[in-house]
């Protein structure tokens, strides 16, 4: 079932840039504000276990030492997001 959401106090500046990019891609602005939503939600895509073993595969990791040190760079990456 769909959620209705409210922003609050969104500062004039903001709401201007939203409004020129809805117009841009001929949305209207609960359009535009939903189609920035599903990309972002979109983006945060987290791998499978059988996709990260593919990863894992394709990398041609001969090591633990180095199958670590993948696995850090990862959660590390993550972190600064």
């Amino acid at each position: 079932m769909p959620v209705n959401l409210s922003i609050k106090n969104v500062p004039d500046q903001i709401a201007d840039r939203l409004r020129e990019r809805a117009a841009k891609h001929r949305r209207s602005l609960q359009g535009e504000l939903l189609v920035i939503l599903e990309e972002s939600v979109a983006k945060e895509s987290f791998m499978t276990a059988g996709e990260f073993l593919a990863e894992v595969k394709k990398m041609r990791l001969k090591t633990p030492a180095e199958s670590a040190r993948f696995v850090r760079e990862d959660r590390d990456d993550r972190a600064r997001r």
